[in-house]
């Protein structure tokens, strides 16, 4: 005995595609459903074609930042002090075995304000930042957003590298040209994106 012939039902959602289609000017439809075909504007052969894009720095030599140079200026973020101090890291000292020169760290006031807020476990991390030989960096906008402060200064400052052990931190400040990136890795610091301090190569 042969096998029967079973037909498929249309489910809702296959039906819902089939209806959609037909394109709302097709002239199946009735003359009220339809749409009427737009009309494309006549191409002026004499407009300007402009293109806006944002200003680069004059410090950028195509990737090569000029205004880095020691003494190097580090911007230190919340979670860097902190893994600096998990790894029984000096700040000052491995950050000139690192960069092999004088090298300023700066905080700033967001960075403090987020320290403060972790409450006592920090107290070390916060002793350590107002160490005399720390810069201290006054923000001017609103809320304490470390990330967002540092991201807003690099980009208009391109005489910083941002000290740093945040993923998505590191990721935003890799779409910024010439901004290097500190980290702690394998209980030592190591720098990323940082040009040659001689310059290009002959």
């Amino acid at each position: 005995m042969g096998k029967q012939k079973k037909t498929k039902k249309c489910s809702v959602q296959r039906m819902s595609s089939l209806k959609r289609m037909i394109k709302p000017s097709d002239a199946r439809l009735k003359a009220k459903d339809r749409v009427a075909p737009k009309k494309q504007k006549p191409l002026d052969l004499q407009a300007i074609k402009t293109n806006e894009t944002p200003q680069q720095s004059s410090a950028l030599f195509f990737q090569y930042n000029t205004q880095l140079g020691p003494p190097y200026h580090i911007l230190l973020d919340t979670n860097f002090i902190n893994f600096s101090i998990k790894n029984k890291l000096d700040i000052m000292q491995n950050m000139m075995d690192c960069l092999y020169a004088k090298c300023i760290p700066y905080i700033t006031d967001c960075v403090q304000a987020e320290l403060e807020k972790m409450g006592p476990k920090f107290k070390l991390a916060l002793r350590i930042i107002k160490d005399s030989r720390f810069e201290r960096i006054k923000c001017l906008h609103k809320g304490t957003y470390a990330d967002d402060c540092l991201v807003n200064r690099v980009s208009q400052h391109k005489c910083y590298i941002v000290a740093t052990n945040d993923k998505d931190l590191k990721n935003r400040i890799r779409k910024i040209p010439g901004v290097p990136i500190m980290y702690v890795s394998q209980y030592r610091y190591t720098i990323e994106r940082m040009p040659d301090a001689y310059g290009p190569k002959k």
